[in-house]
């Protein structure tokens, strides 16, 4: 999922831009394996983050660490965190990165309605017209800038939904990716660049 993100960090030869990238790869790797509180330590991530969600027509807006990291943990303990990115096409600069990616996510059906995330929002139990003991394959394509500090720390993500580009499809169980395999898959390659200098 990060093979052209690789690219990218070995041919860049600006300090900063390289840190920059190395942290966006190891924030998404990190976010999919579970582990969010290492995403959010000081070498990564400023003390007070914020993040613009805006899926289906609806905005997610997390101000500060707290929600931050409590919009991490209802994810994982939602079984939500297992997404990964088709070919991504990003630009880098001193502010930090922007970009157009494919996303994929297995989503409970249970949990899923017009927003990915209607779930975080709305409690479990929201009404879904979706098959309830089932998974399904989300793909959309998202539009993404997130801001970097002066050290190549993450002050946020900005991340917008194409409505237009989202196809879901109900798959067989033997088919997803749970969040304790997609941990065991990415451990060797997490650490390819080390943490962010």
């Amino acid at each position: 999922m990060m093979d052209d993100v690789d690219s990218l960090i070995d041919a860049e030869t600006n300090p900063l831009h390289r840190t920059i990238l190395i942290n966006y790869r190891r924030h998404g790797l990190l976010e999919v394996s579970g582990r969010y509180e290492d995403l959010l330590a000081p070498n990564m991530t400023v003390a007070h983050p914020h993040y613009r969600i805006f899926e289906g027509g609806q905005g997610v807006i997390l101000d500060g660490m707290e929600a931050v990291r409590a919009f991490y943990r209802q994810l994982e303990e939602l079984d939500m965190l297992v997404m990964w990115t088709g070919k991504q096409s990003m630009a880098v600069h001193d502010w930090g990165f922007a970009g157009e990616a494919e996303f994929s996510q297995f989503v409970p059906g249970a949990l899923l309605g017009d927003n990915v995330f209607d779930a975080v929002a709305n409690g479990v139990g929201s009404e879904s017209r979706y098959d309830s003991g089932s998974f399904y394959l989300v793909r959309r394509t998202l539009a993404f800038m997130w801001p970097y500090n002066q050290d190549g720390r993450m002050i946020g993500e900005h991340v917008y939904e194409d409505t237009e580009s989202k196809v879901i499809t109900k798959v067989n169980d033997d088919e997803v990716i749970t969040a304790s395999r997609a941990a065991e898959l990415l451990a060797p390659i997490i650490e390819k660049y080390g943490v962010p200098q």
